[in-house]
This record gives structure tokens, sequence and C-alpha cells, in this order.
């Protein structure tokens, strides 16, 4: 049966069956392998794409600005202090303005309640570039990434998630492989875990989609034959400090080391991570932590990161492509 995105909004994988997701990664490598012969024909000419950022960016912002420039599309970057929004201006009445100055609106903050108002009064597509509940754009470049990295078909892999079992990545990863049929597993402490709801969820749509979801404090377990293990920050942005001290005493018998990757008993499985990764002191943050808690990195060690095992600069790469898709299904000429 045809695809047909257009028009669609992406505010969580949720809102994509399995041959959708299928689609948009088809569409990603055939946009990248375009772009790099030189054969690319843009689809977005004369389009506009308005880029709400309440949180900073690095991939999100260059990822939307390169796929609409590469594409003939312009985009307009609204910061953290470059609108009204939430402080003169609702959600709803902001949506209601640039939905008709726009054809797509990309959203970049914390509450998920906010992109789906975005989604409900703007007229156009909204994209979910990241909130606290979700991350799709990412997953869908994760998932890019891993088929360019083995030879099996995503319903044959295997991922586990290692770190908080409740990250917006870690629950994307989840529902995304649910829809796939991949093997999920997340190796979290307790404390750390999604809710019951979530899990339930998740394994209904595993169930239908021919996957499996493992939830998990045992990380031996969950590494086991995996082909990928993946982990995050263990520091949400916006985070009191003064929660730190319990949560990497909590996390720190998850960090990736290369103990851990020998452990899959996999000598082919690849290190994945979404970025930025503290895996040495040279950050503020980085420096910050080494001072007040004794340690040189968190949710990885700079041997993994910097190992031939770690494939994230190319998830990093493919944010772009798989957003240059996103665009092109959902507003392309």
């Amino acid at each position: 049966m045809p695809v047909n995105l257009r028009g669609r909004n992406v505010l969580t994988l949720d809102d994509f069956s399995g041959a959708e997701i299928r689609y948009l990664l088809r569409l990603a490598a055939d946009l990248k392998a375009a772009k790099q012969t030189g054969i690319e024909v843009p689809r977005l000419t004369r389009k506009t794409i308005a880029l709400i950022f309440e949180k900073d960016s690095t991939r999100t912002r260059s990822g939307f600005e390169v796929a609409a420039y590469d594409q003939g599309a312009h985009v307009t970057y609204i910061g953290p202090s470059g609108s009204h929004i939430g402080h003169k201006e609702s959600m709803k009445d902001t949506a209601r303005v640039l939905g008709r100055m726009y054809d797509a609106i990309e959203y970049r903050g914390f509450s998920q309640h906010q992109v789906e108002l975005l989604a409900a009064y703007a007229g156009v597509p909204v994209y979910n570039g990241l909130t606290d509940e979700a991350h799709p754009t990412q997953v869908l470049a994760d998932f890019m990434t891993m088929r360019e990295f083995t030879h099996k078909h995503l319903s044959d892999m295997t991922i586990a998630f290692v770190g908080e079992g409740r990250d917006n990545v870690a629950l994307s990863l989840a529902v995304g492989a649910a829809k796939v049929g991949m093997d999920m597993r997340i190796a979290s402490p307790r404390e750390l875990w999604p809710d019951s709801d979530f899990c339930t969820h998740v394994r209904g749509l595993a169930e239908r989609g021919g996957g499996q979801f493992r939830l998990d404090e045992d990380i031996g377990a969950c590494v086991e034959g995996a082909d990928f293990i993946y982990t995050d920050v263990w520091l949400s942005m916006g985070e009191d400090e003064s929660a730190w001290g319990k949560r990497i005493e909590l996390l720190t018998p998850y960090r990736v080391t290369r103990k851990l990757m020998a452990a899959t008993g996999n000598p082919y499985t690849k290190f994945m991570h979404c970025l930025p990764a503290f895996h040495d002191t040279e950050t503020e943050v980085g420096q910050h932590v080494a001072s007040e808690y004794g340690i040189d990195c968190m949710e990885v060690e700079d041997a993994v990161f910097e190992s031939e095992a770690s494939i994230v600069f190319d998830q990093a790469e493919n944010r772009m492509h798989t957003i240059k898709a996103i665009l092109v299904a959902t507003i392309g000429g």
C-alpha cells in the first residue's frame, strides 16, 4: 500500500505505523545518497519553516536548517528569548499566528503538551525536535544508522539501552523498536524505570509488531547478544543540581565501559549515543562533575566513545537526513 504522509505531524513515533517508519528510512537513505552524489532535487522550494527552540541545540537545529537549505526552503529560528511565547502570548495563540505564515513548525522544548497544542491549532505540520517525553527525529536517525552498520533487518536487531529508563530517548526508542519488531531491552535502576502504563503500552505494540520488550535492573542479561548498546546523558537539561549526586550514584553501575561492551558476547556490537556525551573532562560540566564527584566520565568511558565500535557521529549526521525525509514527506512538492 502506498504511504502518504503529506500534512502529517511528527509528535511521537506513536503517530506512525511500522510501514510508515520504514518508508521514512528509505526516503532518508535515498536523499542521503542524492546529496552525496550531487543529484539532489529540491522539493521544498518557496516553503517556510519556523524553528522554535526553548532549549539550546546543536544537532536538531543544524539538522533542520541544513535539510531545509538543501531542499530550497527558508527557516526562521526563534530562540528561548526571541518571541513572546509563554511570557505575553500563549502557545495556542502563537500556533495560530505562525500557522498563517509558515508551511511547518518545529518545536524543541520541555513539555509534550506544548508541542501538542501547536499541532492542534497551527493548521500546518508540527515536528517535535525534543520534549521531556519524546525525541522522534532522533530515533529515526538511530534506526537509519543501525541499518547502515549491520546486514540485519530492523526486525532482527537487538538493542540495549543502558541508563535512565524514563529518559526521553529510551522511551522513543522503545516505541519505535516495538513498531518495527526489534528486540528492545532497557537496563536501568528500578528507581528510574518508566511507569507501568508505558510498559504495558510498549509490550502491546511489540506483540502486534513482532518485537520484544524487556525492562530489567540486570545489565548483564540486557546486553547479552546485543547488536547495539545505547546510552544518554545522566544529567537532564534544567534539572536541579541538588539531584545530581543521587543520580550519579544510581547510574554509575550502568556506565558503558569496555567490559560492558565485551559482555554482549558479540564482537560486532556498536556503541550509540544521541549526544552531547560526558565521556571526559573537556567541558565545563565535565570538569565540575570531576571536581565535585571525583569521576572523569559519566555515562560512557572515553575508551568506548573514541573506539571503532562508536557510531555516534554517524547518528549525528543522520539526524539531518531523516529530518530532511520528514520535511519532504510532509510538505514537499
